[in-house]
Order: structure tokens, then C-alpha cells, then sequence
């Protein structure tokens, strides 16, 4: 049977991200089993990135929601999305975070690959990806740029973390605000290798 203090901690762990009734995922009862020590720098870096005080509680379940979707979570984006309704978003804020997520995923491929390559017919042709999403989003501008920004750093994309960085700034976000968003996203990706 599991130690009781891992097993506390991953079911914890569980209940943070909206997954308390779940079965406990096989990765997380395996290090739970020989009490692994990791289990609870996991609970500690989850909880204390869902509760950084540059994010409101929505906002970091919608971040949560757009790694899940783009990580392909399923549990997880089914937690969030509870998690995030629950706090307040609306059925068409959580449409627009995986709509975000999904127009990132083509746009960091489309320019990780003109920047990789650094030719001038390729950095001046036009994408040619439609992207009117960006122009009125439901969740804000500088909200969609932050969530750029998380997917984009997630998918490594250099040049769509530098733009969506420069426009965050323009928008008046605090550098804390955008370094605890990205540490969210790092964060649940981290905990999605064991969901």
C-alpha cells in the first residue's frame, strides 16, 4: 500500500488541479508507493504557482487550462476547466483560451521554422495563417498575449516568446506578472508527465 504521507500528498496534489475524485494516475501512485520525496516539491511549486499574486484565481486555471490543452491532457483540461468555471470564466473565456492554444500551435511551427531556416524568402513571405482571434479576444488582449506567450515558451519558439514578451510589455504587464505565468505553465507541464 502507499506511505500514508506521499499518498496524502499526491492525492492533494490531485484535489489542487481539480482531479480530487479521480483515480489516482499510475506515475503519481508509483512515486507515492516508495515515498518519494519529489511528491511534495511537486504539491509546493503546483500550489505556489496557482497562487502567485500577480494572477488572479481565474486567470491561473485558464493558464493551467490552455498547458492542458496543449500538452493534451485530457483529465487535466476537464479539472481545469471545472477549476476555471468555478472561479468565475465564462463558457466562451474557456473557448478562447483553447482557441488561443490552438492559433499558437500553428504559428510556433510556422516561425520556428523561419527562424531556423533564416532565409529572406521565408521571413518575408506572409504567414498566411488567419488570426482574427487576436484582434478582439474575450479574455483581453493582454491576457491572449500572456497565454501566447505560455504556449509559445511550452512549444519553444524563440521568436513568438520575444514578440509576445516585447507586446506584453507594451501593454503595461509587470515582468513578475510574465515570469509567474511561464513558471505556471513550466509547472503543469511538469505535473502533466505523471497525470
Amino acid at each position: 500500500m502507499f506511505g500514508t504521507n506521499t499518498s496524502d500528498t499526491a492525492q492533494q496534489i490531485m484535489q489542487t488541479v481539480g482531479l480530487g475524485a479521480a483515480e489516482m494516475p499510475a506515475k503519481l501512485a508509483a512515486l507515492s508507493a516508495v515515498d518519494a520525496r519529489y511528491l511534495k516539491d511537486l504539491k509546493i511549486n503546483v500550489t505556489n504557482a496557482l497562487e502567485a499574486s500577480t494572477l488572479e484565481k481565474k486567470e491561473a486555471y485558464l493558464i493551467g487550462l490552455s498547458v492542458a490543452v496543449n500538452e493534451k491532457l485530457t483529465a487535466l483540461q476537464g479539472g481545469f476547466e471545472q477549476l476555471a468555471l468555478a472561479a468565475g470564466a465564462t463558457d466562451k473565456e474557456v473557448a478562447d483560451v483553447i482557441s488561443c492554444t490552438s492559433l499558437m500551435n500553428a504559428n510556433n511551427v510556422y516561425y520556428r521554422f523561419r527562424h531556423f531556416v533564416e532565409k529572406e524568402f521565408y521571413t518575408t513571405a506572409p504567414a498566411g495563417i488567419r488570426m482574427s482571434i487576436m484582434a478582439n479576444p474575450v479574455i483581453g488582449k493582454e491576457f491572449f498575449e500572456l497565454l501566447s506567450l505560455v504556449v509559445s515558451a511550452l512549444n519553444g519558439c524563440q521568436m513568438c516568446v520575444t514578440s509576445h514578451e516585447e507586446a506584453l510589455l507594451k501593454h503595461g504587464t509587470s515582468q513578475q506578472r510574465i515570469l509567474d505565468s511561464v513558471r505556471l505553465g513550466a509547472v503543469i507541464k511538469s505535473l502533466g508527465v505523471l497525470i
